[in-house]
């Protein structure tokens, strides 16, 4: 089996720290959590950034919803290698695209000082459906923050009052995307690692109904990238390299 030429293999050769930016605990889990297995292997130091505590995603009282989430994705980020969680408290459900947003997340670049963000697809159509509105959200705000941590007149205050100086990101590799352009071949141990990390959210997906079992489908989902570069598994990316890209006028 030969490499798809319009997929190529991820230079992460050097990376050391990658910080990952989703909405919603478990977003991370399906496919990605494998990539972040093989980088942890290697000594790569990754955190992961949820922008809400995932408070709506099962019908019980928010608090108690937020209390098992947090644990649930404490026991994924340990299956992967992350000890670093940080959960903030914007709505979930009803997270809005704003300013603050983007200084939040500018902020934990700015403190991480990542090689490469991760964040989900934008996109309104994503290859399991709809998009719903918060990882819509994220992934704009992802975007827009990566630029805001590499200015200095952007969020001056990070800067003046926290003395967080401008960060540069190298790559924002986008997960779910429907146009990948790089993958991350993973082991069929990271592959069960992964499905391990999914199925810790145990008690958020027995309240989703019909939801498939982890190990029903995230092999044969990682399978599917690995055909695209000539291996038995791999997480695709659409990647951006953020230096790489032409001098602008």
């Amino acid at each position: 089996m030969t490499e798809s030429p319009s997929i190529e293999r991820l230079p992460d050769d050097e990376f050391t720290r990658v910080l990952c930016v989703v909405a919603h605990p478990d977003d991370l889990e399906y496919g990605t959590s494998a990539a972040v297995a093989e980088w942890t292997d290697r000594g790569v130091e990754v955190a992961y950034l949820l922008l809400t505590r995932g408070e709506a995603g099962m019908q019980i009282p928010p608090e108690e919803c937020a209390r098992i989430r947090r644990g649930e994705q404490e026991r994924a980020c340990e299956q992967v290698g992350v000890s670093e969680l940080a959960m903030l408290t914007h709505p979930d459900g009803m997270l809005v695209y704003s300013l603050d947003l983007r200084r939040d997340v500018a902020r934990v670049i700015r403190e991480f000082k990542p090689d490469a963000v991760v964040g989900m697809t934008w996109d309104i159509e994503a290859p399991w459906g709809l998009n719903m509105a918060d990882h819509r959200v994220a992934g704009l705000t992802v975007i827009d923050a990566i630029r805001d941590a590499d200015n200095t007149w952007v969020h001056p205050e990070l800067a003046k009052d926290e003395n967080l100086p401008k960060w540069g990101v190298r790559w924002l590799l986008v997960a779910g995307h429907q146009q990948p352009t790089h993958g991350v071949v993973v082991s069929d141990a990271s592959v069960q690692r992964a499905v391990r990390s999914l199925e810790m959210h145990e008690e958020y997906l027995a309240a989703i109904p019909g939801h498939p079992k982890p190990a029903d489908f995230i092999p044969e989902m990682l399978s599917g990238g690995g055909k695209a570069l000539g291996a038995d598994h791999a997480m695709l990316f659409k990647a951006y390299d953020l230096r790489g890209r032409p001098a602008g006028p």
